[in-house]
């Protein structure tokens, strides 16, 4: 048995790639001297380093991942081809063959059910395999009551590099005592990418082709697009939204897309640090603004498969800079009408907790919650007010203000999901000049007061909404009375008059709309000065969100002498 104790002893001209039956020195072939060039290293899908992991003979490997099945069936592909045996260790079953019947394996398991029996059960056994704790993250975090555990890992880790033997945990968290740190090498499974969820909806396509009451209705793009939507979620959970589809409207299509992002919402709704926004606005809602909204239809497809291979990256992000109430949050919303997209709302200032480290951790929690169903657009609102304590942080909360936002900073410079994330800003002197600058955020627009031609649009697109004809009202009259409104002024402006004529019991008239107009204070003139500082600082420094008109060639202006 000298071979099983010490392989490597035994066997020094073996590649660790060898399956462990293949005894026998191998002779290495000449090496020609030649120039060194330097390797650049294939990085590898968390599936193929996992393998590495195991042929390399590292001894225990912690995997990060919610999909302990999906973990369990690669490992069982392993050890197929390495020929060896896989067992399972769960704490109410403890140590069986994977794929035994449940029932069995119970029955069978004996003492192997207690963490430290299971372990010594592992160091005992010869054969060559693989061993898949689930759940065993709670015996190898630093507590009191887990001091042996964690000290017969560490003995398991100094026997196991002489055997071929790996000891695999698969958890959905990543909790290890730092006595571990050496001993235990970690890995991120990661989420399954479009080719799984192909897969798995050419299964399900194939369980339901014979019924005649189910019809699919799939095109390549419409496919596509489905495909992609499932993405952020994982196997189980697209398994059964693709079967909640069927069971609603007993077809498979593109509008089925509606279904998977109702099982985002539950996703987002557990998490309780994001706010899920259902796509109810979409681009004929806004008026003017047509340099933003170009900006936005060119990168629609622009997380797709295909402008991937194209060579296009994933766009990062907008900043949406400009005066209260001209429209921006709505922007953000049929930004995810228009890209098919969720929109995720992310208060900062609710991120903040009184315990010391929890604001950092509630502000990684929501970055992580919000990648974990990407590809998806996160809404940050008025971040301008949420950041404008960093500069004193040091002094007001501890610096807890400034870890946050170095936080924020750091994962929107080195972010590689697909998160599209919109920000929206008022007032330009809180927002640090590390936010703005490009790598972090693709573009910063400036949305202003609306012109003439916009405010006209505004009025005829919110009679509409409350069912009335823009023809019957004098709009050239509302616009002129309108002017220095923004956009959100001049809906209350339209609601006020309806409640006048609700109330006086007649239909609503231009009269009534000109009157609520008259009435009120636009925000323009209570803080003109401001708002002139910020066109100011947007002039060469910000795109303009609408199209600017351009004074003709041959139109001078007057020269007047006082």
């Amino acid at each position: 048995m000298s071979d099983r104790s010490n392989p490597l002893a035994s066997e020094r001209g073996k590649s660790v790639s060898d399956p462990p039956d293949r005894v026998g020195a191998r002779q290495a072939p000449a090496v020609v001297p030649g120039p060194a060039v330097a390797r650049v290293p294939r990085r590898l899908d968390p599936r193929e380093e996992l393998d590495v992991l195991i042929r390399a003979r590292y001894a225990i490997i912690y995997v990060v991942s919610w999909e302990e099945d999906r973990v369990e069936r690669h490992l069982r592909a392993i050890a197929q081809r390495r020929k060896k045996n896989l067992f399972v260790w769960t704490v109410t079953q403890g140590i069986s063959k994977s794929g035994a019947d449940p029932q069995r394996a119970k029955a069978g398991a004996g003492s192997t059910a207690d963490p430290l029996a299971a372990l010594d059960a592992v160091i005992q056994h010869v054969e060559p395999a693989i061993y898949l704790f689930k759940d065993f993250h709670r015996f190898s975090c630093d507590d009191r009551c887990n001091i042996a555990v964690i000290r017969r890992l560490r003995d398991l880790a100094f026997h196991l590099r002489d055997t071929y033997k790996t000891l695999v945990i698969v958890a959905p968290s990543l909790r290890i005592s730092p006595d571990l740190a050496k001993d235990v090498t970690v890995l991120e499974f990661g989420l399954p990418d479009t080719a799984d969820f192909s897969r798995l909806l050419d299964r399900i396509i194939e369980d339901v082709k014979d019924n005649p009451k189910v019809k699919i209705d799939l095109g390549a793009e419409d496919r596509e697009r489905l495909l992609h939507a499932a993405r952020g979620l994982t196997l189980k959970e697209a398994e059964n939204v693709f079967a909640k589809t069927l069971v609603l409207d007993g077809r498979l299509d593109s509008d089925d897309i509606s279904v998977i992002f109702s099982e985002k919402q539950q996703i987002i709704k557990k998490s309780g640090l994001l706010e899920y926004y259902a796509a109810q606005e979409d681009f004929s809602h806004v008026a003017g603004l047509e340099n933003l909204k170009q900006w936005l239809v060119k990168r629609q497809i622009a997380f797709t498969e295909r402008a991937a291979r194209f060579g296009l990256p994933s766009p990062r992000g907008v900043m949406l800079l400009g005066v209260q109430g001209c429209g921006k949050s709505l922007c953000a919303k049929a930004a995810s009408s228009l890209w098919n997209l969720p929109l995720l709302r992310f208060d900062i200032g609710q991120m903040f907790s009184s315990l010391v480290g929890s604001s950092e951790e509630n502000v990684r929690r929501t970055i992580q919650t919000a990648e974990s169903v990407a590809p998806v657009i996160l809404w940050i609102d008025e971040i301008d007010k949420a950041l404008a304590g960093t500069s004193s942080s040091g002094s007001s909360d501890g610096g807890t203000a400034a870890r946050v936002f170095g936080t924020l900073l750091t994962w929107l410079s080195e972010k590689t999901s697909e998160v599209f994330v919109i920000c929206t800003a008022n007032d330009i002197s809180h927002l640090p000049p590390e936010l703005l600058r490009k790598g972090r955020l693709d573009e910063i627009f400036f949305v202003d007061l609306p012109d003439e031609r916009e405010r006209r649009e505004i009025l005829r697109i919110h009679l509409q909404k409350r069912q009335r004809d823009s023809a019957q009202f004098d709009l050239d009259e509302l616009v002129r009375l309108s002017e220095g409104f923004s956009g959100a002024e001049i809906e209350e402006a339209i609601i006020a008059a309806l409640f006048d004529a609700f109330s006086q019991q007649q239909d609503l008239s231009t009269k009534l709309i000109h009157v609520a107009l008259r009435e009120t204070v636009p925000l323009s003139k209570t803080m003109s000065e401001q708002m002139t500082v910020l066109r100011n600082w947007a002039a060469g420094r910000a795109r303009p969100a609408s199209v600017v008109p351009q004074r003709r060639v041959d139109e001078t202006s007057r020269k007047i002498e006082f």
